[in-house]
């Protein structure tokens, strides 16, 4: 069952921004991205009270997804990354990113910290990170 609503097009979007931020960290890396990109879009605090639907998540600004802004996000959604996206969408997480509101890739380790969220783990060349509990209760339910 889906976490979050999704329709054909959000499928195809959320497909899209996965495949333009982790297309090189193979299917695990980009259903880690993905975990992300659903946490943003099921919760209501931080940087993401107003996001309400995977088109808000993906365009926001400030605080979106360079990807966006690049031609390669652009590109038709192949069928593999669809399956992917509702992977996600129907709510399979993995760790370290299962939690997470945020990824990013240094240049080097993963720092400790990043905008004051805490890192929870690397999967190949992306960071993650999560708020508390006391900031962002809600990514931590369970569906």
């Amino acid at each position: 069952m889906a976490v979050i609503k999704a329709s054909s097009s959000d499928i195809d979007v959320l497909a899209r921004l996965m495949r333009a931020e982790a297309e090189g960290e193979g299917e695990e890396g980009m259903l880690m991205a993905g975990n992300v990109m659903v946490n943003r879009t099921r919760v209501r605090c931080l940087d993401f009270a107003n996001v309400n639907s995977i088109p808000d998540m993906a365009f926001q600004s400030p605080g979106g997804f360079e990807a966006v802004q690049k031609s390669y996000f652009y590109q038709r959604a192949r069928e593999r990354d669809r399956r992917l996206a509702r992977r996600v969408v129907n709510g399979e997480r993995l760790h370290p990113a299962e939690f997470s509101l945020w990824f990013f890739r240094p240049d080097g380790p993963c720092p400790a910290e990043w905008w004051g969220q805490w890192n929870t783990g690397r999967y190949k060349a992306h960071c993650f990170y999560q708020p508390t509990p006391a900031e962002c209760e809600e990514v931590f339910n369970t569906y």
